[in-house]
């Protein structure tokens, strides 16, 4: 008998609207602009889990002499059925400079013309979502003026 590893496959199980206010520059530090977005509120709605992203989190980014931003975004869920889900989502967004700069402006910009993907990480003692303290996930995203949109997908 051979054995072969289990070819990985991508199953959605939440759709965020992560609404966020006006970025706060830091300023240049060593590694580039430190920006922090904070995070206002949304909604999560998917299969194996519903609810509101509550207010208070934030997307603490470093934006590259390129453009690149490099994404930590940490934030709290409650569910529907009153669970609180703690994630952290790192990630990175790249493109060219005249799509980056379009999305900076608040422009809608089709979501094809930029590389933007995240690693979120899940944290419950919620017992119904368990499962979530051990997915591996991967998501993909799209910036908008006021929000970002983001697909959750566990690797299955």
């Amino acid at each position: 008998m051979e054995l072969k590893p289990v070819v990985p496959r991508l199953e959605l199980f939440a759709h965020l609207i992560v609404n966020v206010a006006t970025p706060l520059s830091i300023g240049k530090v060593m590694t580039g602009e430190r920006r922090i977005i904070p995070i206002t509120g949304g909604r999560v709605e998917g299969a194996k889990l519903r609810g509101e992203i509550l207010p208070g989190g934030a997307d603490w980014q470093i934006v590259a002499a390129d453009g690149t931003a490099l994404l930590e975004a940490r934030y709290t869920i409650r569910t529907d059925d009153n669970a609180l889900i703690y994630v952290r989502n790192i990630g990175v967004r790249h493109g060219p400079p005249e799509v980056l700069a379009a999305i900076a402006r608040g422009e809608q910009v089709e979501p094809t013309k930029y590389y933007f993907r995240a690693t979120p990480t899940f944290e419950t003692g919620d017992k119904r979502y368990d499962w979530l303290n051990r997915v591996l996930a991967v998501c993909s995203g799209v910036r908008t003026r006021e929000a970002v949109l983001l697909d959750f997908y566990a690797v299955t």
